[in-house]
């Protein structure tokens, strides 16, 4: 298993176009071998969104990581975002 984790901080402004392009992304893969599940959720307590795929494996994450980020690769995550996207790239321990 390996999971992918990306915290996201929109701008209060840009938040639905950061959920569209959140689904657009999992969309893209939604379906695929290795992929166990795609989610876009959003924080009750605060206004982070966050993104968790979870894959069968990391050769599956990474071939299948570039097909979800070319269909958002025009997106302006510097103009919808506060800041840095925090990305976890999570394995069992």
């Amino acid at each position: 298993m390996f999971i992918l984790m990306s915290i996201h901080h929109p701008h209060p402004d840009h938040r639905d176009s950061l959920i569209a392009s959140m689904h657009r992304y999992g969309a893209a893969i939604a379906g695929r071998e290795g992929l166990v599940s795609i989610h876009t959720l959003a924080d009750e307590d605060s206004d982070r969104l966050v993104g968790l795929a979870i894959f069968e494996s990391r050769a599956d994450y990474e071939r299948l990581a570039p097909v979800a980020r070319a269909d958002v690769a025009d997106d302006p995550f510097a103009e919808w975002e506060e800041g840095p996207i925090d990305g976890l790239r999570l394995s069992p321990a």
